[in-house]
Formats: structure tokens, sequence, C-alpha cells
């Protein structure tokens, strides 16, 4: 496994966090930027809980993330970018941290959003929370720019050892609060957040992320699918929420059983359109494979196409990035 990998497992880490690892992690970091270490570690049990506790602390002294964290990297980065040249750093970004960096970005802003919605009772204090929130490092989501500069600088080796045994952590100048890893995960082949009957990102403590292909959505929601009807995918007020119902209910399915009339036939497919309240149309282009199946039959596809499609050859030729006068094929499949 090369080292790109180990740091996208790092980042995608869950279980049981190593404390003393990590706590000697801190230590380090600490003593690499020229700080004491700090008199007490903190544990908490999910990005939530440490916000609560980074919030509480009263003798903590001042945030030492710029010490520890953005000075150093800042420094190693601009060393590293010195000895290879501009465009040798592009292309050794391109191969370590890049790898990582937007799936890893997208799942630390959404624990933000989700760690901000839970604790911003008023709007009034939605900016208070995302300012403790910047005063975090954020450990094993590090791991996009730690794995640029694996084996490259001893300065980066007490942040990278926090991110390989433990999740988030403030640094103060006297305490430190650290968080556990989550104890679950699951993204789909985009790297999106994705559960249909569950949490999506889940932590010890009890604190959930809940989403579907990416969307946050309700925990309450996921609960529902397995009865979804027509009826009920009608009258869903939220359009996103709506456009998850019907990805989960299955479009050729909703087709089928609400009565849907076809708007168009030729000989590529079916063209089916339904129109929903507050958002754009469901169409889709019903199409048959010519190729039989071993039983001798022929397998039917549904294909969403957009709106704007008005004939069944328009919507299949999108598929394809074409328009309708030049989709001539020779054969089906």
């Amino acid at each position: 496994m090369s080292y790109v990998d180990t740091w996208r497992a790092v980042a995608a880490a869950t279980g049981a966090t190593d404390r003393p690892a990590a706590e000697d992690g801190v230590r380090l970091a600490y003593r690499r930027a020229g700080l004491a270490e700090p008199e007490r570690i903190i544990w908490a049990g999910s990005p939530l809980a440490g916000a609560r506790a980074a919030r509480s602390l009263t003798d903590a002294g001042r945030s030492v993330r710029d010490d520890v964290r953005t000075y150093p990297w800042a420094e190693e980065r601009r060393r590293v970018h010195d000895a290879l040249g501009p465009a040798g750093w592009a292309e050794h970004w391109s191969v370590t941290g890049a790898r990582l960096w937007d799936t890893t970005r997208a799942l630390a802003e959404r624990i933000r959003s989700g760690v901000v919605e839970a604790l911003a009772e008023k709007p009034s204090e939605t900016a208070g929370i995302r300012t403790v929130l910047l005063d975090a490092v954020l450990g094993q989501h590090d791991a996009a720019w730690l794995a640029a500069f694996d084996g490259r600088s001893e300065r980066l080796e007490g942040l990278a050892e926090v991110a390989r045994h433990a999740g988030w952590w403030w640094p103060y100048e006297h305490a430190v609060v650290i968080c556990e890893r989550p104890v679950a995960l699951h993204r789909d082949e985009a790297g999106r957040l994705d559960r249909g009957d569950g949490p999506a990102l889940a932590y010890p403590d009890g604190f959930a992320l809940y989403a579907w292909r990416g969307m946050p959505v309700p925990a309450a929601f996921l609960s529902e699918l397995p009865e979804l009807t027509p009826e009920r995918i009608r009258a869903e007020a939220n359009a996103e929420l709506r456009r998850v119902m019907l990805e989960y209910y299955g479009y050729d399915r909703y087709l089928s059983e609400s009565d849907a009339q076809p708007v168009h036939r030729d000989e590529t497919g079916i063209l089916w359109r339904i129109a929903l309240d507050g958002d754009e149309d469901v169409v889709m282009v019903e199409v048959v494979n010519s190729t039989p199946e071993p039983d001798g039959s022929h397998r039917t596809y549904w294909l969403r196409v957009p709106p704007s499609a008005r004939t069944a050859k328009e919507g299949v030729a999108w598929t394809f990035g074409l328009e309708a006068e030049a989709y001539e094929p020779t054969s089906q499949t």
C-alpha cells in the first residue's frame, strides 16, 4: 500500500482511538512548535462534544493552533515548494494530497455544519460557534496535506501522529481537547456521505449525520423510505427530499404506479413525463435492450433525461452527448 493509500485509510478510519499514541503526538506537536506541553488533555466523544468542551474552557489560555499547525504547515510547504520548484510542487501535490483533498474537505465541512446546527439555538450564535471550530486541528481529516509531507518533514510528525490515532483536536496554551474517531462511516462511490438505513457518520457519543448521496437528510426521513407510496412522494413539499424519495423508490416504479402516460414514442423508445409541484418534471425514456437475455427475454431500461427533452430520440441522444439529428445508431445494445 502506498503512503497515499495509507493516508486515505487514516482519513476514513473508524473505531477505537489509541489515546496514549494520540496524546504522545499532541505533546510532540507542542514541542516541535517550541511550546511547553499542555497541562491537561480532555477527551470528547465527537467534534460536537469537542466544540462544546472548547467553548466551556475558562483557564486554558489562548488558542495555539497557529503555532502548532498553521505556521509549521506554511513554512514546510514553502520549504518543499522552493526545493521542488513551482512545477515540481504542483506535480507532487497532484499525486499526493490532491487525491484526498476533495473528499476529506467535503467531509470536514459537513461535520462543521452538523456541529453548528446542533449547537446554535438561534442564528446569532452561528458565528461564535464557527469561530470555535476554526480553532480545531482536524486530526485524521487533515490527511490530504499530511500525505504531501509524509517522510519529508520531522516538524510535522506530531500532527501526523495525532491524525493517525484520533479525530479533531483543540490546542490551547494549557489544555487540549481531543476527539474520538467515528465509529461508522458510509460513503458512495463518489466519496459522499450516503446511507439509506441509518447514520452515514456516527460517533461513540451519539453525534451522527444522516445523508443520501451526499445530501443531508433528517434521521426520521430515512425511517420512512421503506413505506413510500407515490402519493407520499407527491405530497412532500421539500423538492430535494422528494428527489431522494424518487431515487429510493425508483423512477420506473414511480412512473408505473402513478398512472403516468407516455408523451412520445419513436424507434428509440418511449418518453414519459410527470409534473411535480415546485420542482422540474421527471422525464424518462423507456428503452428495450435489443440483445436478448440468456432466457430469450429483452430487458427494459429507464433513462432519466432533461425536462427539455420532447421526443424519445432526443432524450436517448442526450445520454450520448449528442443532438437528436446526430444520433443515428447502427445497432442498439
